[in-house]
């Protein structure tokens, strides 16, 4: 969709949704102020709609040389490939723009800048980050990326730590907890991540050539009881903010910078959870880097790369994390000890979601571009199975794993 702006003195439409091309231009042009000149002074700008995800409307406004550009996003209360009979709560919005601000306040080179929220029209005006890539793309193309587990590691470190009681008066952590409640946004991962992938449901989505494996883990009440416990901690510990869908999907790359997006998920909950999220993003890649095409030595390499970018991750997460509780102003958070324990802890609990990200990413609704992008249902399968092994082992022996990376490449071989 490409307009030209011919009447920039259009005012936005008093409907709730955008009616055109032109209202979401003047919507930019009034939000976008005086950072771009550009859009004050162009006689014409031109709107694309980009989103190419489930829920929300994505455009990108810009000049017609695209010297200057904005994202605006807008979302509607329902899903919005299925319309009204879908319904979701607005605060997703909100929480959206407050989550992606106190991420910016904490790592401002991580995430694209916030321009705008409008409560009203429920839509953002945030920075056009149309120079970096989505990392399911660059994984795809077996892209280097030497900062990326650096960059991750430390945008988690941060994210989690300042928000959470190292960090934060208690009074102010509780207030905090209460103006991020998110429960239709939670009731997705609570469905989707904890409940369908573990039984025949309807919403799954299987690769025929998988089926006798998920039948199998449909009946492994050792796995279900694992995974319920984690289900309760999600439901039950509110530890820090969370960007809480920190897939592979929204985060973009270039070789030396990483933006993360979409934080419309944020919530209170366990931090292990975004961590694990993140991990299990990097190995699902690498298990279906040892099936897709290519020659086998650039595959073992590239996996090589991604088990790496995991350990890198969580060594700069701890590395961020134990400089910062260094300087926590709780007496009791204080004490020696103390932070390692809670790095543990974080891990374990990562451990655990991450190998439930394998699962509900491989027999649950939603599937990755990567191992989609194996077209051989049973070349997949076999990439897919090393997927639901990889991530059964992870629940279940996340309390007393000491070398995971050994543990992931006898997956992965």
């Amino acid at each position: 969709m490409t307009a030209q702006d011919s009447t920039a003195s259009t005012a936005p439409s008093i409907d709730y949704q955008f009616r055109d091309d032109a209202d979401v231009i003047a919507f930019a042009r009034q939000h976008v102020g005086a950072r771009y000149l550009a859009f004050a002074t162009a006689e014409a700008l031109q709107v694309e709609e980009i989103g190419d995800g489930n829920i929300n409307y994505v455009y990108r406004v810009c000049t017609p040389d695209r010297s200057a550009s904005v994202i605006v996003k807008q979302g509607l209360p329902w899903v919005r490939i299925i319309g009204e009979s879908w319904p979701l709560s607005l605060v997703r919005v909100r929480i959206e723009a407050e989550t992606l601000q106190f991420e910016a306040d904490c790592a401002p080179d991580l995430v694209p800048a916030l321009h705008h929220f409008d409560e009203a029209r429920s839509a953002i005006v945030m920075e056009d980050i149309g120079d970096h890539r989505n990392l399911r793309h660059a994984f795809l193309e077996r892209a280097s990326l030497p900062q990326l587990g650096e960059q991750m590691g430390r945008f988690l470190a941060t994210t989690l730590y300042r928000s959470s009681d190292l960090a934060l008066d208690a009074h102010d952590k509780k207030a905090r907890v209460a103006r991020f409640i998110n429960p239709d946004q939670c009731k997705i991962t609570e469905d989707l991540f904890f409940i369908d992938p573990f039984c025949d449901h309807e919403r799954n989505s299987i690769n025929p050539a998988l089926r006798a494996d998920a039948e199998a883990l449909w009946q492994d009440a050792a796995l279900k009881v694992e995974v319920a416990e984690l289900k309760q901690r999600f439901l039950s510990a509110p530890e820090a903010l969370l960007h809480g869908d920190l897939h592979a999907g929204s985060i973009f790359v270039r070789e030396d910078s990483t933006k993360v997006i979409d934080p419309e998920f944020g919530f209170f909950g366990p931090a292990g959870f975004d961590i694990g999220s993140w991990l299990a993003a990097l190995w699902l890649a690498a298990c279906a880097h040892t099936e897709l095409e290519g020659e086998q030595g650039d595959k073992r390499d590239y996996v090589a790369q991604l088990r790496a970018q995991a350990v890198a991750s969580w060594e700069s997460f701890a590395r961020e994390y134990r400089e910062q509780a260094a300087h926590t102003p709780d007496a009791s958070f204080a004490a020696p000890g103390v932070a390692e324990r809670l790095l543990a802890r974080m891990l374990r609990d990562a451990l655990g979601y991450a190998g439930c990200e394998l699962i509900r990413r491989t027999v649950g609704l939603a599937h990755i571009l990567e191992l989609e992008s194996i077209s051989d249902a049973t070349t997949r399968a076999r990439a897919e199975r090393r997927a639901l092994a990889l991530g059964r082992e992870l629940i279940m022996a996340r309390e007393s794993l000491s070398d995971i990376d050994a543990l992931v490449a006898r997956h992965l071989a």
